[in-house]
């Protein structure tokens, strides 16, 4: 019986953290490093990210990267930018695209997707978890969760 849980507790203990890692590492929103803006105000972040404006504050258009699914990340950053969950942002999405005002933003099916196309695309902005950093990616705004 001790060797069992001796095995299960060694077993358990060797088990990767990246997840869980994953789950508590903070979001920030990048822009290439190339990009002039420094930083940006949690106004503008909003409202590139919920289509009102498709420009950087210095009139560079601004293209937008999201996520494609209904991943863990997706949901903490619209939860923790405008406290709404994901069901209420893809509803207010269908009645934007059904009023004919619909914004163009370009969408990934991972993080890491989202952060190897902003590294190579100039205007792109997008949200990725802080672990994800390289020194192609600059931070304009963190979410503080």
């Amino acid at each position: 019986m001790n060797k069992w849980l001796s095995f299960i507790l060694l077993t358990s203990l060797c088990l990767p953290a990246y997840p869980q890692t994953m789950t508590n590492d903070p979001i920030v929103i990048v822009i290439n490093a190339q990009n002039p803006i420094d930083k940006m105000t949690r106004s503008e972040v909003i409202d590139i990210f919920m289509g009102k404006y498709v420009a950087f504050a210095n009139g560079d258009k601004a293209i937008a990267f999201d996520l494609n699914s209904e991943q863990d990340i997706k949901k903490r950053f619209y939860q923790a930018l405008v406290g709404r969950s994901l069901a209420s942002i893809n509803a207010y999405w269908s009645r934007i695209r059904f009023s004919g005002r619909m914004r163009v933003s370009q969408q990934f099916s991972s993080s890491q997707e989202v952060a190897n196309e902003i590294e190579g695309t100039k205007l792109a902005i997008g949200y990725i978890p802080k672990s994800l950093l390289t020194n192609k990616l600059k931070v304009v705004y963190e979410l503080n969760e």
